[in-house]
């Protein structure tokens, strides 16, 4: 009887929906290699961005204006502060959970970045980028670079005295832009930094353009990725897949399991490992303290400035550029500020968006072993450097002062001289050990050429 139910409640539903044809989209297959899953991570870190930035925005008032504060921090009674770093405090200790969730919004930013940078190492060093993959690179690279413009927009909002100066920096480098600087300034920060539209700009950015912008390339990312199929490992024989035998080298079929159920119950798995671990961060680990640094004061710097750590190796170039190098050509003044906040930053990620077409290939299906590409995973190796010598570049006053003991001007020649010369080095060792592996002849055994439209998922062609 309850088979007849269900069965009459199917045809119901099939009727009005075209189930049977969704069918087959729900047997999609997906392999089964957890490091495919970081993806899902970056993809449930942006859902509980938006559900808990939802509820901190019910609280948040993205204002300059100032009020007299009435909260439960002692020190600031009866003080005339702004408004958005009023309502931040209220949030923090007043609103039920408000810590917690403000805790767990910013500990998801940073997961967010994390997992989309760490998606993309595995997608450079596995070669998963290639013919036909190009286009799915390039979008994950935009939504790379919104992930961080998403996290920096939200850093000013407290309006505290860190925030703001920090968040200062950004501006600077916005009206260093040559010709157009001061239009894209009263863009962003409303005029100059900080004016009483600088946070509703920031807080607009912030909950609407940037967000919109990532859920659109989040589902051109998936959309794409459905078109085209997963690449997946290289098999090490024949795989038996319910009643038929997938071939070691047939690129045509994708070994893996369903999207519906087993995919599903994975990604359900992930979702609440995700969510564990967010909860975790933020029940045991504090974030940005507001009410130690105290309200915006135009008049005053903080001792420590710096951004947090994705953006990290852009303070670095802005930090070893020498100011000499600033010129002028007429009317237009190229400074040190656009050459290294702008122009390098800038061809880092023209870099990365052409790398696809550098490395150019007959379309494959399954991933590449990084030990078997030896010039591919050189040029990798060396990437990481680069940008982890330009990081520590960034914080050059924490290495010279309260490591070396010495001063940024002896730590700095150094600095410049290992973000020249370390990557290559790397890069030539890498290509070397590679290449002397017996393995680094830059061909990919499991390439082929062609990639057939059929997929299998669970064992069993769909």
């Amino acid at each position: 009887m309850a088979d007849s139910r269900a069965e009459r409640l199917y045809d119901w539903f099939d009727a009005r929906l075209d189930l049977e044809r969704g069918r087959t989209f729900l047997g999609k297959a997906f392999p089964a290699e957890d490091s495919f899953l970081l993806g899902e991570v970056a993809l449930f870190c942006f859902l509980f961005l938006v559900l808990s930035g939802v509820f901190l925005g019910f609280f948040y008032e993205p204002s300059t204006s100032d009020v007299e504060y009435d909260g439960s921090v002692a020190e600031y009674q009866g003080e005339e502060m702004p408004e958005a770093f009023v309502s931040v405090l209220h949030i923090t200790y007043t609103v039920p959970f408000g810590m917690f969730i403000r805790r767990l919004h910013h500990w998801a930013a940073h997961l967010f970045v994390a997992s989309i940078g760490l998606h993309m190492l595995r997608v450079f060093f596995t070669g998963a980028y290639r013919n036909p993959r190009e286009p799915n690179w390039v979008v994950g690279t935009g939504l790379a670079v919104l992930a961080m413009g998403a996290a920096y927009t939200g850093y000013a909002l407290p309006f505290d005295e860190f925030a703001a100066t920090a968040t200062s920096i950004g501006y600077n480098l916005t009206v260093s832009v040559p010709l157009v600087g001061d239009f894209l300034g009263e863009i962003v920060f409303g005029g100059q930094f900080p004016t009483s539209a600088t946070i509703p700009r920031l807080y607009f950015l912030h909950v609407l353009v940037i967000p919109s912008a990532i859920a659109v390339g989040l589902a051109v990312h998936m959309a794409i990725l459905i078109r085209q199929k997963h690449t997946e490992a290289p098999r090490d024989g024949d795989v038996e897949a319910g009643d038929r035998t997938v071939d070691r080298d047939d690129d045509g079929v994708i070994v893996g399991l369903p999207a519906v159920p087993n995919q599903t119950a994975v990604s359900a798995v992930v979702f609440f490992l995700t969510a564990a671990t967010l909860s975790a961060l933020a029940g045991l680990l504090p974030v940005h303290n507001v009410a130690e640094y105290g309200p915006n004061d135009p008049a005053a710097t903080p001792e420590l400035i710096m951004p947090d750590w994705f953006l990290m190796w852009v303070y670095g170039f802005l930090k070893l550029l020498p100011t000499w190098l600033s010129f002028s050509v007429g009317p237009i003044h190229v400074s040190t500020e656009f050459l290294g906040g702008i122009v390098l930053p800038g061809l880092v990620f023209a870099a990365i968006v052409a790398w696809p077409f550098v490395d150019r290939t007959d379309p494959v299906h399954f991933t590449a072993d990084p030990l078997a590409r030896p010039r591919q995973t050189a040029v990798g190796v060396a990437a990481v450097a680069f940008v982890m010598i330009a990081s520590i570049a960034g914080m050059n006053n924490i290495l010279a002062e309260a490591v070396l003991g010495t001063s940024t001007g002896v730590v700095n020649p150094i600095l410049t001289a290992a973000l020249v010369g370390v990557p290559p080095l790397f890069a030539g060792i890498t290509y070397l050990l590679l290449r002397g592996d017996g393995n680094g002849d830059g061909a990919d055994p499991a390439a082929n050429d062609d990639v057939a439209d059929e997929t299998a998922g669970g064992g069993s062609d769909d």
